[in-house]
C-alpha cells in the first residue's frame, strides 16, 4: 500500500521541491498551505508522515503538530517538523509537542528522504 505524505508548507518553492521528491520516492502526496488548511488535509487525507514547517499563516507548526498528536484516531501519524528556526529551543518546543523529528531549512534531501523512510518502517 502506497504510504501518503502531507506537506504543510507556505513557502512555493519548498512545496514544489518536497512534492517532487516525495512522489519521486514512491509517496502519494497532498499540499496544505495554512495550519488550517493542514488540520483539513489530515482529517480527510489521513497521512501516514507530515512534513510541517513551523512558520505559516492561520495556524504555526506548533499548533498543528500538538492538534495531530491530542487527537487519538491521527496520533500515529509521523511528523517532521521543517524549519528556518534550528535552534535548540525551537528544536525542544516541536519535540515536546510530539514531533518524530525536526530538520532545519536548507535541509539534505537524501537525508530527508532517508529520514522519512526510517519513520515510516521502510
Amino acid at each position: 500500500m502506497t504510504k501518503k505524505v502531507l506537506i504543510a508548507d507556505d513557502e512555493p518553492n519548498i512545496v514544489t521541491s518536497l512534492q517532487f521528491l516525495m512522489e519521486r520516492n514512491g509517496y502519494e502526496v497532498r499540499v496544505a498551505r495554512s495550519g488550517d488548511e493542514a488540520l483539513e488535509q489530515v482529517g480527510t487525507f489521513l497521512p501516514d508522515l507530515v512534513l510541517l514547517d513551523v512558520m505559516m499563516p492561520a495556524k504555526n507548526g506548533y499548533e498543528v503538530c500538538q492538534k495531530i498528536k491530542e487527537n487519538e484516531a491521527w496520533a500515529k501519524i509521523k511528523v517532521i517538523m521543517l524549519t528556518a528556526k534550528g535552534r535548540d529551543t525551537e528544536v525542544s518546543k516541536g519535540i515536546a509537542l510530539g514531533a518524530d523529528a525536526y530538520t532545519s531549512k536548507p535541509f539534505s534531501t537524501k537525508e530527508l528522504v532517508t529520514k522519512v523512510r526510517e519513520l515510516l518502517g521502510e
